[in-house]
């Protein structure tokens, strides 16, 4: 995280995303929003902004309100934004003069002078400029003329991190830190630097590092003894917190922050400390005694260390082996009839995401009203099937990613055979289920069936399914077969292979994307299975009808285009002017069908391809170098036919994959 303390030190920064506030505590409602700035800054190839002012505003503008208090000083603010990946903070010198900029002239010379915001994410209430007079219809104003849209945060959103704030400072009065922790997703921070004391703690078997609060406006804890983590030169320790002014000692006039440091005896004066509060422990108290307090100290330590022990077993989350990834654009309906069974898919912890590609229906109030346990990718364009994905996938962090149609109906624990296989094979890139018809659920769908396979043209087909001629299901395919390309209706990537192999090509939108990634897999020698064990069932057609002319036109194009990219050497060009005699008679097939738009879509797919030669060869040159980079072994060319289908199928009536 890049930060700037004064303007005129602001670098360029490319397609900015930014947002403005206090951001006090960082806590859930803040990183919420900072989690939107940071994934609309992913969409666009931008950088998220955070803009915070210092001092406090109200602190400028009100100086005798002695009732401000601060959940976080400077720097904590800074380490929480930089843990929550802001890529640039600029804080503000807040003054007296600030507040009284005119509100075009703090809109025309602050805000797009110096960031040229792309995006300006700010809440229905924002005021700034003189009087508070500017609000989010003058910047609204400035959107065509100056090129950036205005993100209005959601009402219920502002107050919720209102309303957050407030429950955090009452927690924290109170020492309920565990509330405290609820808002804040974090324990709550107390930093400063070791000072020196009178050095009694060590004489009674305690010793305490004394900490000076740098910001005197922070909230600091009721008196009393707190379990604490303690964070110093890089490590991470215990210990129990004091807050007090040492009663037992005759009292102090000024209350002291001093920190029992478990199993720890270094030399730290003058550094920065940082203690992480987790639970209250006891009130202040006066003993009559030295040995009182020792003793009392003595028990608090055990309580302490039990408390900590506890809270660590209970921190220590287990990260989701697979994370099932569902692209949806106005598929409402979709996702009311199918996400419920999608949430039985494996007895291994799994996380949930919707990417959501700027959908205009209710997917995203259905998602947030009815399964909060799903995550949701709020994308503001339909970037289609492939660079949803794209955009998506660097994010997400779980060894294995299920791209899934919002169309599939699955089995109970459906994924758990596919994750078993894959978890024994690190050189298994993908896999498949087997796909059945949702509308005739004996019968194999079109989309993948029980495995894909390419002839030696190009042309997709499957076992259970060749061009439109789909099989009933009787068990034929069962097992679990090598095959070269996995259905992207159900397909179970290894999330690292599909991004260091640079995901979909983007250029696709959708359709034959899975098998350009596919074939670039097995160039990098790893292996692609179909796992018939498990079976889920697929509409169909939810994105693109089967027989619309744009699933024509994508279906043609994006073959053309992966044979480009990934046969060998200069066969590929004799097999091209193959594809032009039989897409032809393709294209009259489909006529005859009664496809009256069949010819002229199969030759603007041609001719597509003719206009981008150059741009296909560069893009082949991009996924080579990653294919070098990362290959495993050998190009694995199993799953690819000598034979050519439309040949076999049209001219010798072979239907069926077993007859090939």
């Amino acid at each position: 995280m890049r930060i700037y303390r004064r303007l005129e030190d602001i670098s360029e920064i490319e397609k900015a995303v930014v947002t403005i506030g206090s951001f006090d505590g960082v806590h859930r409602g803040h990183q919420k929003i900072i989690s939107r700035i940071n994934q609309l800054a992913n969409e666009i190839g931008g950088e998220s902004v955070i803009i915070t002012f210092d001092p406090h505003p109200r602190s400028v503008i009100y100086p005798k309100d002695t009732s401000l208090t601060l959940l976080n000083s400077l720097d904590e603010k800074i380490k929480l934004l930089e843990k929550f990946g802001v890529d640039h903070l600029v804080i503000v010198p807040f003054s007296i003069e600030f507040s009284q900029m005119h509100p075009r002239e703090y809109v025309e010379n602050f805000l797009l002078k110096y960031f040229k915001p792309s995006y300006l994410a700010i809440g229905y209430d924002h005021r700034f400029g003189l009087n508070r007079e500017g609000n989010i219809d003058l910047l609204r104003e400035y959107e065509k003329t100056h090129d950036f849209k205005v993100i209005e945060i959601e009402v219920q959103e502002i107050e919720e991190i209102t309303i957050s704030s407030t429950k955090i400072r009452k927690a924290i009065q109170q020492s309920e830190m565990a509330t405290a922790h609820k808002f804040l997703n974090y324990h709550y921070i107390i930093s400063g630097e070791v000072v020196h004391g009178e050095k009694i703690g060590k004489e009674l078997g305690f010793p305490t590092a004394n900490i000076q609060v740098s910001e005197p406006k922070k909230l600091i804890p009721p008196d009393g003894v707190y379990a604490v983590f303690v964070e110093v030169d890089g490590q991470n320790l215990k210990g129990m917190l004091y807050i007090g002014n040492r009663p037992t000692l005759k009292g102090q006039p000024e209350q002291r922050v001093e920190v029992n440091i478990f199993d720890f005896n270094e030399d730290i004066y003058g550094k920065e400390i940082t203690v992480r509060v987790a639970m209250f422990i006891r009130d202040d108290m006066k003993f009559s005694n030295l040995q009182e307090l020792k003793v009392q100290l003595h028990e608090d330590e055990q309580e302490t260390r039990l408390v900590l022990h506890e809270y660590e077993k209970r921190e220590h989350v287990e990260v989701p082996i697979c994370t099932i990834a569902i692209i949806n654009y106005n598929g409402s309906d979709y996702l009311e009839s199918y996400l419920p069974s999608i949430l039985y898919s494996s007895n291994d912890l799994v996380d949930y995401l919707v990417i959501d590609n700027a959908s205009t229906d209710d997917s995203i109030d259905y998602l947030k009203e009815w399964h909060p346990e799903v995550n949701i990718l709020p994308f503001t364009e339909n970037y289609g099937f492939a660079d949803g994905y794209n955009r998506s996938m660097k994010d997400i962090t779980s060894e294995f990613t299920v791209l899934l149609n919002n169309d599939v109906l699955v089995t109970e624990n459906w994924l758990d055979p596919i994750l078993e296989i894959m978890k024994a094979d690190p050189t298994i890139a993908a896999c498949q289920p087997k796909i059945r018809s949702l509308v005739a659920p004996k019968k194999f769908e079109h989309a993948g069936a029980a495995g894909g396979y390419l002839d030696a043209l190009s042309y997709a087909y499957c076992k259970g399914r060749i061009f439109d001629e789909v099989e009933i299901d009787e068990g034929q395919y069962d097992g679990t077969h090598e095959i070269f390309w996995a259905s992207g209706a159900a397909m179970v990537v290894r999330t690292e292979v599909f991004n260091n192999l640079g995901g979909f090509d983007g250029n696709y939108f959708a359709h034959y994307e899975e098998i350009d990634l596919c074939w670039r897999m097995k160039r990098a020698g790893y292996k692609i299975l179909a796992v018939n064990e498990s079976i889920v069932y697929h509409l169909g057609g939810g994105t693109l009808p089967y027989q619309s002319t744009r699933k024509i036109y994508l279906n043609f194009r994006n073959s053309l285009r992966t044979l480009l990219k990934n046969e060998r050497g200069m066969i590929k060009y004799l097999k091209f002017f193959l594809r032009l005699i039989l897409d032809g008679a393709a294209a009259s097939m489909l006529f005859i069908k009664g496809q009256w738009n069949a010819i002229p879509t199969v030759i603007k797919a041609h001719f597509s391809i003719y206009g981008n030669f150059r741009q296909i060869n560069k893009t082949r040159k991009k996924y080579d170098a990653l294919i070098n980079k990362y290959r495993i072994g050998p190009e694995n060319r199993t799953g690819k036919s000598s034979k050519i289908i439309p040949v076999s199928f049209y001219l010798l009536g072979k239907k069926k994959y077993n007859e090939l």
